[in-house]
């Protein structure tokens, strides 16, 4: 269906002109004359972009979009005059209108403007989309005292640029937790900068933290910014901190103490203002304690602690993500809602969830896209380890079915417990991760977990 614009001018010959010159460039054109008509044709239809005459009978243009905004109409604005000057652009700026354009009206540039009005919005739109699609993908569910009390910890600590260290174990929402302090906190229109620790290999970590200068090492053909330059100004959210080498732990305490570093092969200083958020599924005192965590950057991270509940301790929450999920992946997938039925709930909360949220969250993806009926049961669920029967055997056709069943539901659950990480899911399961990489491209297991 074609963009729908509506033209708002006095002169009869303006709005047959334009309308016919757009009705040519494939748009579909109204037109009226005063500020009243414009308002009661938007109440009627939504508009993609409205041409709006300053000097109209009645209402002038600019009352007339002051009223558009106020009736909440997202049509992009461009506002046209015969008697244009600074003041009146800047007014019709303020109140939203996309651009400024004089009379006598040049037909090429009309057009055009009207075709970036649009683009403009459709980007718009798209980031609103994608904002709430965001917000709903890191939304904090659950109604259990643990997560209610966790949620006033975070409206209490947003709003400050305290340093926040997250523990917890894998896959219970610690990036959850830091994504709603970033959200909530006076650097939410700033990014949210994430770095994994675990994930990244020792030789690199300095460099994606820090960045480099062209030449600094084997490779480094080109000048790159690190992730706390990136995050100057915004958030910085290192995550699985223990994993850092202690040459990697002296340089993140003297950017925390001094708020500056040098990047790799490099001897001038870059000075940042970074709020950093750290977390841990490890025990950091005892990490201390081993002598693989430095004490001083320990008390320079904590200032302020958190600690994620395990899902185990939270399970009156596991239908309300049951729903959450349910809903999530259905729209990801194009598919409708699935309908859980009471044992397959009570099933679910029963289990201990190893894995956590993430675990929960991988079991409904898979159930989402693997079962095709609307009605899910307990037969229907992933095998819960001991703690649940596994969905029958008898149904697959062959051993090796049943076989690599088995071992797919075996991997993603380890997956799971290492909270996705393939060289720790390998430890687990006492085998090389090489072996465990080759199983799981033959699966079709997706290597993020």
């Amino acid at each position: 269906m074609p963009e729908s614009i509506l033209i708002v001018d006095d002169e009869r010959g303006i709005r047959e002109t334009l309308s016919a010159v757009l009705r040519d460039e494939g748009f579909s054109a109204d037109a009226v004359a005063t500020g009243e008509e414009c308002l009661k044709a938007i109440a009627r239809r939504a508009y993609g972009c409205v041409l709006l005459d300053v000097w109209l009978p009645g209402i002038n243009g600019l009352e007339t979009l002051s009223q558009m905004r106020d009736s909440n109409c997202d049509a992009a604005v461009v506002i046209i005059s015969g008697h244009g000057n600074v003041e009146t652009a800047v007014r019709a700026t303020k109140l939203g209108a996309f651009d400024f354009i004089e009379k006598p009206l040049s037909i090429e540039k009309t057009v055009l403007t009207v075709r970036n009005a649009l683009r403009q919005r459709q980007l718009e739109r798209s980031n609103e989309e994608m904002s709430a699609e965001l917000k709903a993908e890191y939304a904090m569910v659950g109604e259990s005292v643990g997560m209610r009390a966790l949620r006033k910890q975070i409206t209490v600590v947003a709003p400050t640029d305290g340093r926040v260290l997250i523990s917890g174990e894998s896959g219970a929402g610690k990036e959850l937790v830091a994504r709603a302090i970033h959200a909530q906190s006076r650097r939410a229109a700033a990014p949210f900068i994430e770095v994994n620790s675990a994930a990244i290999p020792e030789e690199l970590i300095e460099s994606e933290l820090f960045g480099h200068v062209k030449g600094s090492f084997t490779g480094a053909t080109t000048a790159k910014k690190g992730k706390f330059e990136i995050a100057d100004g915004a958030t910085l959210f290192l995550d699985e901190v223990s994993d850092m080498s202690p040459n990697v732990q002296a340089k993140v305490l003297r950017v925390l103490e001094e708020q500056r570093f040098e990047p790799v092969g490099s001897n001038t200083p870059v000075s940042v203002d970074v709020r950093v958020i750290a977390a841990t599924n490890k025990r950091l005192d005892e990490e201390i304690e081993k002598g693989t965590f430095r004490s001083d950057l320990f008390f320079r991270l904590n200032v302020i602690p958190f600690e994620v509940p395990p899902l185990r301790d939270r399970l009156e929450d596991v239908p309300l993500l049951i729903d959450h999920f349910n809903q999530h992946f259905a729209k990801a997938h194009g598919k409708k809602p699935k309908r859980f039925d009471g044992k397959a709930i009570e099933a679910m909360q029963r289990y201990s969830w190893p894995g956590n949220v993430r675990e929960l969250r991988n079991t409904i993806e898979r159930v989402m896209i693997m079962h095709q009926p609307h009605k899910v049961g307990v037969k229907d669920l992933p095998a819960f380890g001991d703690e649940e029967p596994p969905a029958s055997s008898y149904r697959f056709p062959s051993f090796k079915e049943a076989s690599d069943a088995y071992h797919r539901e075996f991997i993603q659950r380890k997956l799971d417990e290492a909270g996705g990480n393939v060289s720790r899911a390998a430890e687990l399961m006492g085998i090389d991760r090489s072996h465990l990489y080759r199983r799981m491209r033959a699966l079709g297991i997706n290597a993020r977990g």
